[in-house]
Parts: structure tokens; sequence; C-alpha cells
């Protein structure tokens, strides 16, 4: 027993002392059941969204895959960052008052009449910002609005696909401004389609009238007739590029050969 005991020691030093015996040992790990656990991964490829995330996605990549009519094109025309602050400078002026500043502004207006004959509340709103779709519409049709500012985001945009051509046949200056909760925060609602000004006061005109005279030379006068280019996915533009490559260099050869 003690000359194998002493054997095996040799063995031993003999393995540790080969060179070509690595200094770091695999301990590689096994990923079957009861043993090591796996590491963490990015699941999102495989996570089954909610139907509406899903329906929204399919409409994002179904609206890039497609040719887009001059009528829905125009809407990706939108005003500038510098002009959509000008415009909003303005507008957030005229803001309508909330609930709350309502009604304190009639139980001082109530309180002022009574004490003064004892009438009943009256007193005239100052210019206001209007909004709600059937109300724009209808003073752009009696001419009563003087701006009109559309959000690009509409969903479905059918609802105020017809108000550019309505504003242009009326001669009402308008712009189309990105993102319809910018307009909502104007008026105190989560969302808007549309808003317009009827009136502003009379420090406020000149700047008014800028505006006026930049949305008729961007968009009353210069409609957008063309339509709008689809953007394809990766693996397509691959392919198309694979394609006219192929095509180049055949046109080439025949160059060559002739």
């Amino acid at each position: 027993m003690p000359s194998k005991s002493k054997s095996s020691k040799k063995s031993s030093r003999k393995k540790s002392q080969n060179p070509l015996e690595p200094v770091f040992k695999k301990n590689p790990r096994s990923f079957r059941i009861g043993g090591s656990i796996m590491p963490k991964r990015d699941l999102g490829r495989f996570v089954r969204w909610p139907k509406y995330i899903r329906i929204q996605r399919q409409r994002k990549v179904l609206k890039e895959r497609l040719k887009t009519p001059p009528a829905i094109n125009q809407f990706s025309v939108t005003l500038d960052k510098n002009q959509a602050t000008e415009a909003m400078k303005l507008f957030n002026k005229y803001r309508p008052e909330s609930p709350k500043d309502k009604k304190e502004r009639l139980r001082a207006l109530g309180a002022k009449e009574a004490a003064a004959a004892g009438a009943g509340v009256s007193g005239t709103r100052g210019p206001v910002v209007h909004y709600g779709l059937n109300h724009v519409t209808t003073m752009v049709e009696q001419q009563r609005a003087k701006l009109v500012l559309i959000a690009s985001d509409v969903d479905p945009i059918e609802l105020v696909l017809w108000l550019p051509a309505l504003c242009r046949r009326m001669g009402v200056p308008f712009a189309i401004i990105k993102n319809r909760s910018r307009l909502g925060a104007l008026v105190h609602q989560k969302n808007a389609t549309c808003v317009c000004l009827e009136k502003v006061n009379a420090e406020d005109n000149k700047a008014m009238d800028t505006l006026s005279s930049l949305f008729m030379e961007m968009y009353n006068n210069n409609p957008v007739t063309s339509w709008g280019e689809r953007t394809l996915g990766m693996k397509t533009t691959i392919r198309v590029a694979k394609r006219e490559a192929r095509r180049k260099a055949e046109a080439a050869a025949r160059a060559a050969v002739m």
C-alpha cells in the first residue's frame, strides 16, 4: 500500500510539471435539470404583447411600407421647432379658463354686481382659444376663425382629412403641428384634434398677422400634391441592393464583351 501511494504522488508531480497543462482548468457548467442556473436574457422578442400594442406596431409598419396619397402625406409637413414655438406662444396667451378659474371668476363677479346694484351675474369673456372639431369647423365655415392649428397625429386621420381643404376654400390660414397632446394641453384636455383663434388683443395683432402670412405661404398657397414615399424593411433593402449589384455586374460584363 505505501508503495502505491508513493507512485501516485510521483505521477501527480509529473502531471503538474507538464508544461502543456493549462494553469486554469476548464470547469464547464451544465444547464440540465438540477444543474446550473441559466443566465438572464432579454426575452422581449419572445413576449406575447397585448393585442393593442401589436395592432399599434403593425399599423406603424404598414404605414411605412405603403405609399401615402397627397391628402394624407400633407400631414407629414409640419411646422419646424421655431415656428411651432411662436405659434404656441401666441395661443398660450388665450388659453380658456379651467373650471376652477371660471367658478372663482363668476363668484367674484357675482359679489361685485350684488354689491354695486344687486343685479345678476353678467360679463363678457375675452378672446380665448376655441377647440372641438365640430366647433372649429363651424367657425371656419362662417369665416370667424383667423388662425387654425391641426394636429398631425390624429387617429383615425379621416377625422381631420378634409379640414385643410376647407380652410383653403374659405381662405382661413391654417398650419399642421406635431403632437395632439400639445394642443390638448392648451385647452385643459388630454388631446385635441384642432384649435383656432377668432380674435386677439390689440397688442398681439402684429404677431397674429405674421403667423397668418406664414401659414398662408406654407399651407394655403402651397398644397402638397406629391405622394409620400415608402420605407422598406431591412431584409427587403438588402435584397434590393443585391439585385442592383447583380444587375450592374451583368451590364458591365456585357459592355466588356461588346
